[in-house]
């Protein structure tokens, strides 16, 4: 008799269809650990799981419980670690390679919604929503002009990244007449074209765009990459949006070149930390627009992710080759443990 295959999560929100899912598999095990009670609890599911699936909010999940050296190596029986999303910020993938883990997550499944409000945050810079909506619900003698803003329909958009998020926004944005530029290193300059933009490297972007707007991950290339020189070699009066990762912007030498007048306005959906702190120099500019790294969290976005991490977590546990594996060197490794372990 074949074992029991044990999948484990950590009760944070997930939408409902993940549990219904994996709980329709007469073989899978599905555990929920509680993160509000003991850590000797949670450790033991994890220590018989043979995937965890695991938050990707680095600033919501405990540090004890991202997946690290330390964390792997109390987890004998780990076969797989799942992002509940298309990050996986606490997930130490190389660690997890070198354990002979495979590493998934269930990037394109919130694309659609993150470009929505990528182009959102462009519109609400662009034209002052919120300040119009400030100034309306507290103040009166103020003109409409002095909420006067601009179109972004035929301006310039430079992304940084086309992959499954900036490919979305690319056609977005074509629907408002704009010209779209793309910067990414990862593609080729016909794959760039392909996915709706003209190829461009860093120096021509952040000089000819209107608006820039980040759809990189956070990695070793890209932390800390747009600083304060970043900033000064984008156009004047440009408008800078994020919904990538926090960290990727330097948020002081944001604040300066918005304090200057060089940028005339930002959109930011993702900080470090998470959420910014109240007195944050950047939460006090009427020319930013702040949102709580909530591009993703759609009912739709939600109901992808969670419904391809349970496909993604059955698959594996049959021994197929996930369709997003981070780390695909590992999966020769991975199916010889399965093999062992579960027959």
């Amino acid at each position: 008799m074949a074992a029991l295959k044990r999948v484990c999560r950590f009760n944070v929100w997930i939408n409902p269809v993940f549990d219904t899912r994996l709980r329709a598999e007469p073989d899978i095990d599905l555990q929920i650990g509680d993160l509000q009670g003991p850590d000797s609890a949670l450790q033991a599911l994890l220590e018989q799981a043979h995937v965890f699936h695991v938050s990707p909010a680095r600033d919501e999940l405990p540090r004890r419980w991202h997946v690290t050296d330390d964390l792997l190596a109390s987890c004998p029986n780990l076969l797989a670690v799942s992002s509940g999303g298309a990050g996986f910020d606490t997930v130490d993938a190389a660690a997890c390679t070198r354990a002979g883990v495979a590493v998934v997550n269930q990037v394109g499944g919130n694309a659609q919604s993150v470009a929505e409000l990528a182009i959102g945050l462009m519109l609400a810079v662009s034209r002052k929503i919120c300040v119009s909506d400030r100034l309306l619900r507290t103040q009166r003698g103020f003109s409409r002009e002095s909420l006067m803003g601009h179109e972004i329909g035929g301006s310039t958009l430079g992304l940084v990244g086309i992959g499954h998020t900036g490919k979305a926004v690319a056609k977005l944005a074509r629907g408002f007449d704009m010209r779209v530029l793309a910067y990414d290193p990862l593609l080729s300059a016909e794959e760039i074209r392909a996915r709706g933009a003209e190829p461009v490297d860093r120096d021509r972007l952040l000089a000819e765009s209107d608006i820039v707007s980040l759809h990189c991950p956070l990695d070793d290339t890209t932390r800390g990459s747009f600083d304060a020189k970043t900033f000064a070699a984008m156009k004047p009066g440009a408008l800078f949006i994020t919904t990538a990762r926090g960290g990727v912007h330097d948020e002081a030498a944001l604040a300066e070149a918005l304090t200057s007048g060089h940028l005339a306005g930002a959109g930011l959906d993702v900080w470090a930390p998470e959420p910014p702190p109240l007195d944050s120099a950047l939460l006090k500019l009427e020319t930013v627009v702040a949102t709580y790294h909530t591009a993703g969290v759609t009912h739709e976005a939600r109901r992808n992710v969670a419904a391809w991490g349970a496909e993604q977590i059955i698959g594996i546990l049959n021994g197929v080759t996930p369709p997003r594996l981070v780390n695909p060197e590992v999966w020769p490794a991975v199916l010889e443990r399965r093999a062992r372990l579960l027959g």
